[in-house]
């Protein structure tokens, strides 16, 4: 997934770009990530200003989650806006006369791929939810509260009072 730039720079029609990416080796640290598609990825690279091209389109994906509550399986479908702007130039040499809106560079081929996995990692959700009023697990015995009660006492007992918990309960001699 590379570019040319200076081609690109003197084209009178924006390139084209049309692939999938394999990005399962992004995610591979983490546990609430069950499995992930191929990223489907469809960009338009067209010239800009003076020695700068654009390229902008959209990243589209599934992500196999676990729900943050409950653990269940959850599927999420990504589309991730991506809008980079390219300037062949050196690094300014003042840091007040950089832009913090281009990437600059300096070969005459530029490779899309780390920009595409950037983004993808950034859009990644936290955390997700199989409902909004998702219940959980229970505390105690780890019955998914979604799919019925459990018998378990979770009567929530004010921290500086607990140790008043049996002071009136009868007890055994």
């Amino acid at each position: 997934m590379k570019i040319h730039f200076r081609k690109l720079a003197n084209a009178d029609e924006p390139l084209h770009i049309q692939e999938t990416l394999d990005v399962s080796e992004l995610v591979k640290g983490r546990k609430d990530i069950l499995a992930v598609a191929p990223l489907s990825v469809d960009l338009k690279a067209l010239p800009a200003d003076t020695d700068c091209v654009n390229v902008v389109g959209k990243l589209n994906g599934n992500v196999d989650m676990l729900c943050a509550r409950c653990l269940s399986e959850v599927n999420s479908k990504l589309n991730i806006p991506f809008a980079e702007t390219f300037k062949w130039l050196k690094q300014p040499l003042l840091p007040e006369d950089e832009d913090e809106e281009l990437i600059y560079i300096e070969d005459e081929i530029v490779d899309l791929v780390p920009f595409v996995e950037e983004n993808f990692v950034l859009h990644l959700p936290d955390s997700v939810l199989c409902k909004a009023d998702c219940l959980g697990l229970c505390q105690k015995c780890g019955q998914n509260l979604n799919e019925g009660t459990c018998s378990c006492d979770n009567t929530v007992i004010d921290p500086r009072l607990a140790a008043l918990k049996g002071f009136f309960t009868k007890q055994d001699d």
